[in-house]
């Protein structure tokens, strides 16, 4: 039996994981902003579920809310940073406040979270991190120019965190989905103001979107079920196969590039 401490389990994939954890019996402190969103899942499973009010921007609430998981459950054993949302936008139409929520929401949140839970964490000698990325962490896309700054950013911390904690008994797992049908560009998304210059550069994403069916969420909750239970998780995992294609090219492009320009790279 497990204890496991999710943001953003209102909706989407922090609902569907904090559901899978209690059906089969683990206990779950779940986090929203909005706590009646929870109600459901407190109606269902009773003492097993913790629902807890959380803006994972406000640190001091953050480490509240950690230490109120830990004292009722007894311990933490995995912790789930899935709280966040997608910002739509070129980057020169991004204003100063959208650009800031999205950084503060995607990556302070995490490391806010991550920063609460670590001393409960380090005094077991045990514990695992899922950190939820996105393909978008590992590749940029036109109209996502801040998520992708959040998420890349989220994937740096998180790998020197896997470091840092390792020889502590502390696992950590970035999650890097694929395209899913959640919440993360319907109600829950910010469109920033359009300029007419990027309309055709939105046409074509818009029209790549199109031809991409999302994947039910709903199947990857055994599969996160399994990361859970696995003694020796990976640092990065994929969610579904759409990423693999995507990456390699990325990651290709990348090193051919930088093979290109060795001659000038090694004047300096």
């Amino acid at each position: 039996m497990k204890p496991w401490f999710i943001t953003g389990a209102s909706r989407g994939f922090g609902r569907i994981w904090a559901e899978a954890a209690l059906a089969r019996g683990d206990r779950v402190a779940a986090t929203a902003r909005n706590p009646e969103n929870l109600k459901p899942l407190a109606d269902e499973y009773g003492d097993a579920v913790l629902p807890l009010r959380l803006d994972v921007t406000d640190r001091n609430a953050v480490m509240e809310a950690v230490r109120n998981a830990a004292e009722t459950f007894g311990r933490l054993d995995v912790i789930v940073n899935n709280a966040g949302y997608g910002l739509f936008g070129m980057v020169e139409e991004t204003t100063e406040e959208q650009a800031r929520a999205q950084i503060d929401t995607n990556l302070l949140g995490p490391l806010w979270v991550t920063q609460a839970a670590l001393p409960y964490l380090r005094a077991q000698g045990s514990g695992h991190i899922m950190q939820v990325s996105s393909l978008g962490g590992l590749a940029a896309f036109p109209t996502l120019g801040l998520y992708n700054a959040s998420k890349w950013g989220l994937e740096g911390m998180s790998e020197a965190l896997a470091q840092e904690v390792g020889p502590l008994g502390i696992h950590v797992t970035i999650i890097e989905p694929g395209p899913y049908g959640t919440d993360w560009s319907g109600a829950s998304a910010v469109h920033a103001e359009p300029l007419d210059a990027y309309e055709p550069v939105r046409e074509a994403r818009r029209a790549g979107a199109a031809a991409r069916a999302p994947q039910d969420p709903q199947v990857t909750a055994d599969v996160v079920l399994e990361l859970a239970d696995t003694d020796e998780p990976p640092l990065r995992l994929f969610l579904g196969a759409y990423p693999y294609p995507v990456v390699e090219a990325a990651y290709r492009q990348r090193l051919d590039t930088w093979n290109a320009w060795k001659p000038l790279a090694t004047k300096a």
